[in-house]
């Protein structure tokens, strides 16, 4: 079971990638923006790259490890 969370949140990851690389249009996306971008600023895909690819890497390790 843990290798299937470990899985889902690489993939989540993945996404957060995808959306802060395209900056995307979808609402969920737009809604984690908005919020974000109180602390962030212009720098908001960025910070989702960057915790995308934690995401990825610590799902990835947590499916690995278990």
């Amino acid at each position: 079971m843990d290798t299937f969370w470990g899985a889902v949140i690489a993939a989540i990851g993945l996404l957060f990638i995808r959306w802060g690389r395209t900056q995307s249009d979808f609402i969920v996306y737009r809604l984690l923006v908005a919020r974000s971008q109180l602390l962030w600023r212009g720098r908001v895909h960025d910070f989702f790259q960057i915790s995308g690819a934690a995401m990825m890497v610590f799902g990835l390790l947590f499916a690995a490890l278990n």
